[in-house]
């Protein structure tokens, strides 16, 4: 059979598994609905300031703030652990004895990934218009798309990295929780940076959570103009793919290291 036929069977198949397990499909959608709520009913009423000294409502922050926090959390979270979960059970070395290809089964839990990666922008998007009265940005939408594109494989890619670095199974929610929850926290993701110390903001500035906040928030505020590409953003994001995969090709380990 078409190994790509056999992509697609396993993203069927990643698809069925997911679902099959209320409760993690449950909170993965929750999640990000409750921290969207949650910042809101407390910083919404307030205003932000941008470069310009524009003023617009918080609500306008943090819908496309909330939409980077789900990206993160449906590609680099949901696939390195995954990924370290089925190496540590013997799952991925079982695959290598299957005549599914391992590009295919790679690619099965990627697109899987980025197809939860969709939903879950709608839904936060959605809520963020119905709930808190935040306009999309329709007319900026092929920018939106090509940068949550660009953001959804550059994470996809590094979950895939990450898993190189984690030993087994039991390690993998404090390595992949410890190298991401700092970074959104300042990234211009939970919290607007414009008090903190150049030198934070420089740090921040090295990796691609932040250059994905900034080109989300630049699509969303309403004193933009243009069609909302943010090329030295996605640039940056594109380099961490490309650095991602490069790491990813030389040290990943489809067997548990023992």
């Amino acid at each position: 059979m078409n190994s790509v036929v056999l992509a697609f069977r396993q993203v069927r198949y990643e698809n069925s598994a997911f679902w099959r397990n209320p409760a993690a499909a449950f909170f993965t959608i929750v999640f990000p609905l409750m921290f969207l709520v949650i910042f809101n009913l407390i910083f919404g009423s307030q205003e932000v300031t941008d470069e310009n000294g524009n003023t617009y409502n918080l609500s306008t922050f943090y819908v496309p703030g909330i939409m980077v926090f789900a990206v993160v959390g449906a590609t680099y979270t949901n696939v390195a652990m995954g990924i370290a979960f089925a190496r540590d059970g013997g799952l991925l070395k079982r695959v290598r004895g299957t005549p599914l290809p391992s590009w295919s089964y790679l690619a099965g839990k990627i697109v899987h990934s980025i197809l939860l990666t969709v939903l879950l922008v709608v839904i936060v998007a959605g809520a963020g218009w119905l709930a808190f009265g935040v306009d999309l940005p329709t007319n900026k939408l092929p920018a939106v798309l090509l940068t949550l594109a660009i953001a959804a494989a550059t994470f996809c890619t590094l979950g895939l990295a990450v898993t190189s670095i984690i030993p087994n199974a039991d390690a993998a929610p404090a390595i992949v929780n410890a190298s991401i929850l700092p970074l959104l926290f300042v990234s211009d993701v939970f919290i607007p940076l414009d008090d903190a110390p150049v030198w934070l903001t420089t740090l921040a500035d090295v990796f691609p959570v932040r250059h994905m906040a900034l080109a989300m928030h630049s699509a969303f505020n309403p004193f933009e103009a243009g069609a909302g590409f943010e090329w030295a953003h996605l640039l940056v994001m594109a380099a961490w793919l490309v650095a991602g995969a490069l790491f990813t090709i030389r040290f990943f380990r489809w067997e548990p290291r023992r």
